[in-house]
């Protein structure tokens, strides 16, 4: 009887030894069934809970009027990371003060910019001249649909037993996507040529400009993070009087203080500048709203830009 009472006791220490030493892969779904998501700006986090459905559980690090470019890592933050099975950030150093962060994560979990499939041909350059791409991918709506591709592959990467989930839920979002651009584009083109001109406090919307044939100027670089001063805000009120440009907008994420002054500069000179609404750039509406999800806050940035400028 002892014998067999040692034999049992060294056969539980062998099987605890194993099961202490055996790690889950890294591609291997959660035992609750849901994968935990960290995500960054709240246009991906709409992405991963439309392809991801009922099999992810996602958790957004920015929240609304929240700037990406300035945003610093919370102690919060870097555990939602650490516990998260997968994450998903934007890349292009829109996240510029995370990029340590996620280079050091993607040595143990799957840590995806969703930028990375779009050709480099398709990016646009820093206005500043150097290196690095324009970060603000979003606002070509047919980059966005190439950032949905990339999390439905890689969510299947990660848990291909619901491949089929997956995809159904991607072309579903991608065939809105598609009406979104659609609308995007024809409503652009019913502002006159010569009016077909938005100023906004940063470099936030060029992809917007180049997809859809309207001129994009900025008072600010692509980054909040660049300084401006009095000469930038001088020539951005020189122009709009020399081309009686007739409104601006000031976005939800950038401090309203440098675009108002161009407004009152234009004033002094006798040139009446409206501010022709707030548009969304960096980060969405509230949670709950329309403009809280990606499609709904491009619309209401197409129409608010419409009505101003026709």
């Amino acid at each position: 009887m002892k014998k067999n009472k040692l034999s049992f006791l060294g056969l539980f220490i062998v099987v605890f030894l194993l099961s202490a030493c055996t790690k889950a892969p890294i591609n291997s779904t959660p035992l609750d069934g849901k994968i935990k998501v960290t995500t960054t700006i709240g246009m991906i986090k709409d992405i991963v809970d439309h392809v991801g459905g009922n099999h992810v559980k996602t958790i957004g690090l920015m929240k609304t009027g929240v700037d990406p470019h300035l945003y610093k890592a919370s102690q919060g933050d870097i555990k939602k990371l650490e516990d998260a099975d997968m994450i998903f950030y934007n890349g292009l150093h829109l996240e510029g003060k995370m990029v340590d962060i996620f280079e050091k994560l993607a040595k143990k979990k799957a840590t995806v910019p969703v930028s990375k499939n779009i050709p480099e041909s398709d990016l646009r350059s820093w206005d500043d001249g150097t290196e690095g791409h324009d970060p603000h991918i979003w606002f070509n709506v047919k980059h966005w649909i190439s950032a949905t591709a990339t999390v439905r592959d890689e969510l299947i990467k990660f848990d291909p037993k619901n491949k089929e989930n997956y995809v159904k839920n991607a072309n579903d979002y991608i065939e809105k996507l598609k009406e979104l651009d659609q609308y995007t584009t024809e409503k652009i083109a019913s502002i006159p040529k010569e009016s077909r001109v938005l100023v906004t406090a940063h470099d936030a919307f060029g992809y917007f400009g180049d997809a859809y044939d309207i001129k994009v100027l900025g008072l600010q670089g692509i980054s909040t993070a660049s300084e401006y001063g009095a000469k930038d805000v001088s020539q951005l009120r020189d122009f709009l009087v020399d081309n009686k440009i007739k409104a601006v907008f000031v976005e939800s994420s950038v401090p309203k203080k440098a675009i108002n002054a161009v407004v009152e500069g234009a004033r002094k000179k006798g040139h009446e500048v409206k501010i022709g609404g707030e548009l969304y750039s960096d980060a969405m509406g509230k949670e709950g709203t329309d403009e809280g999800t990606y499609i709904g806050m491009v619309k209401h940035n197409v129409d608010t830009i419409v009505n101003a400028l026709n």
